[in-house]
């Protein structure tokens, strides 16, 4: 391919070729398109006269250079003009307006993604591709200052966990203790706990707050109130004077349950074996074993709290059943107003 210039000729006598000048103008342009598409630069054929062939121009070589696109920066938008000193980076397979960015535009969005975590990954939001970030070379003790932290950052989440364990185990273990002892006596506990085999004291001792919570859960005045408002017509019949006709039945099914309240249900768990030996010392003094007047206590106190309970709900029940809406009142005449004024007045005088 003859070498690109200012203007170039292809001298294409027609004798030599034995053609016609059509002929010979067609095949000079099947060249000159070819080499057009090689080298992306356009070029112009034209008859001489003067040497009886065909002349070809074309630009200079250096205007058929493309000039590369500038360079923007998707994070601050300045250019490459505005900003000649910053240093470039292309960290992704993004093309266009979104490839170049400055260093340090890049280094700040890092930051904002990492959030600390220096190690964690980071992808372009465009194309998805990581990002290849080197770190300087770091001596023998921060790399072993580095390797500690790490370790510390993974373990201690399992070690806070360990220590809410054993809290909660111990505390347990201590309130079983206690309680065993309020229940049968102190030193009858000591003595009942002293001869005991340690790991059966270790894992019997945490289950008693756990049955008590488990025993406070059983609500059994709920059902004794469900079934109470679902046979109530019956024991219209059986108790005419007690229980009374029901107009109409709430739409929420009667209030016959509460909602479950974990820190209720949790502390009255707790504070039943104090209440039981409170109320087995004051209903059964003569009972003479701690024990029994604890159980028998608590056993009362049930029933006492759950008929309580279970009248209480039957008499929400009866309220709501028995709702009563009242009528808007009326309002007075446009002329009955002032007239009892004026009455008021005419009295005072």
């Amino acid at each position: 391919m003859p070498p690109m210039g200012i203007a170039h000729i292809y001298a294409a006598p027609i004798e030599k070729y034995n053609a016609t000048s059509d002929q010979v103008f067609n095949i000079i342009s099947n060249l000159i398109n070819i080499e057009q598409a090689e080298n992306h630069c356009p070029a112009t054929l034209q008859f001489d006269p003067w040497s009886e062939g065909f002349k070809v121009t074309r630009p200079d070589a250096m205007a058929c250079v493309e000039e590369p696109p500038e360079k923007h920066c998707w994070v601050c938008f300045a250019t490459e003009r505005e900003d000649r000193v910053a240093e470039w980076v292309s960290p992704c397979r993004c093309k266009g307006c979104t490839k170049w960015i400055h260093q340090s535009c890049l280094q700040r969005w890092l930051d904002e993604k990492q959030k600390g975590n220096s190690a964690g990954a980071v992808s372009c939001p465009q194309c998805g591709t990581e990002y290849s970030i080197v770190f300087p070379k770091m001596g023998p003790l921060v790399y072993f200052l580095q390797q500690v932290d790490r370790t510390l950052s993974r373990v201690s989440p399992f070690a806070a966990a360990g220590v809410v364990v054993g809290t909660v185990y111990w505390s347990a273990v201590t309130y079983g203790a206690v309680t065993v002892m309020q229940v049968v006596g102190h030193k009858k506990g000591l003595d009942v706990m002293e001869r005991a085999d340690p790991l059966f004291l270790l894992m019997g001792l945490p289950t008693i707050p756990v049955m008590l919570v488990l025993g406070k859960m059983i609500r059994w005045e709920d059902y004794v109130v469900r079934l109470w408002q679902k046979h109530s017509a019956k024991l219209q019949l059986l108790l005419p004077g007690i229980v009374r006709p029901v107009p109409r039945v709430p739409a929420d099914g009667g209030y016959g349950s509460d909602h479950l309240s974990v820190s209720r249900t949790l502390c009255g768990a707790l504070v039943f074996p104090t209440i039981a030996n409170l109320a087995g010392r004051l209903m059964f003094r003569r009972v003479p074993s701690s024990l029994q007047r604890t159980i028998l206590g608590g056993i009362a106190f049930v029933l006492i709290k759950g008929m309580l309970k279970v009248y209480f709900k039957q008499q929400q029940y009866l309220i709501q059943a028995n709702r009563h809406i009242l009528n808007y009142p009326e309002r007075a005449a446009p002329g009955e107003g002032p007239q009892e004024d004026d009455n008021e007045d005419s009295g005072n005088e």
